[in-house]
């Protein structure tokens, strides 16, 4: 079992231990030199997450903290089902519902006044803080400091399953359900599950038919744009940056060179489970199982012209 260690770089030398969730520990080290200040105020910080290096000035505010990493949430809302890791983030959560901190403007409702107060500068445009690598400008310190590490490189959040790194949490979090195979995002039609929210809603148009990428050549239209643009490099593009080593034979995408190699090569990776016969392509395999073993589906034409 993997352990996620919390320490509190503290001035005297002895260890601490106390009641953990899922496995956390923390211990305290005697070198107070360890001690590192918020780039925004003068305060110590001593408690130190070793999972995202996020720094705290309590040891109860480590302790909640921790809990993003576990994934529990034990507190849930009784009136939008949303779940929470501690009671103070369900009682924030709560005056959303209960319109405490309303904007005047657009009548959004936050969850405290600071968030009122960041949410307003959306209305009027200030941007009180200020890169000076670059002199870009953001509504918040947290913006800010997740931009000032395309300056610096820095990336404080890491993985401990693959010792990957990232700029921000949120993007960590995301990166751990590859190791955890967590799909917490699931659709209502079918059950299937993704792991990114923006997956859910890119299947969503299975669903509902929504082509929102229109090429502006021909007015097609394609559910990802990632579709669109290989309609559009495949139909409307000359380019044809794939060549064959074997026969320097060019081809608009790598899947057309990879097909196309397999004529040089003789590789057939597609076999029927009904005979010995192999194919290059799977599309050829479909074919052979509705011809010569009736496996499949025949489509058939319902209109008739006398």
């Amino acid at each position: 079992m993997k352990f996620y260690n919390l320490y509190y770089v503290g001035q005297s030398s002895f260890e601490v231990q106390i009641a953990a969730v899922h496995s956390f520990e923390v211990k305290t080290e005697a070198d107070s030199n360890d001690i590192t200040e918020h780039p925004h105020d003068d305060k110590p910080r001593p408690y130190v997450c070793t999972v995202c290096d996020k720094r705290f000035m309590a040891r109860g505010e480590l302790s909640r903290h921790r809990l993003i990493h576990t994934g529990e949430k034990c507190y849930t809302c009784s009136q939008c089902e949303k779940r929470f890791v501690s009671q103070a983030y369900l009682t924030s959560h709560m005056n959303v519902h209960s319109s405490k901190y309303k904007c005047t403007e657009c009548g959004k409702c936050c969850k405290s006044n600071n968030e009122l107060t960041v949410h307003r500068r959306c209305h009027s445009g200030e941007k009180p803080f200020e890169c000076t690598v670059c002199s870009k400008r953001f509504t918040t310190s947290r913006n800010l400091d997740v931009h000032s590490r395309i300056h610096s490189g820095e990336k404080p959040y890491k993985c401990h399953e693959c010792d990957k790194a990232f700029s921000q949490s949120t993007v960590l979090n995301r990166h751990m359900r590859v190791h955890t195979g967590e799909k917490p995002f699931k659709c209502h039609k079918c059950e299937k599950a993704f792991s990114l929210s923006g997956n859910l809603s890119t299947h969503m148009r299975v669903h509902t038919g929504d082509k929102p990428y229109m090429c502006s050549l021909c007015n097609k239209s394609f559910s990802t744009s990632s579709c669109l643009r290989r309609h559009t490099r495949r139909v409307h593009s000359n380019r044809r940056p794939h060549d064959c080593r074997y026969c320097g034979g060019l081809f608009k995408s790598s899947q057309e060179l990879k097909h196309h190699v397999r004529i040089h090569t003789g590789a057939k990776p597609y076999s029927c489970r009904h005979c010995s016969e192999r194919f290059t392509r799977l599309g050829q395999l479909k074919r052979h199982l509705l011809r010569s073993h009736n496996e499949g589906t025949w489509f058939t034409c319902n209109i008739f012209y006398s």
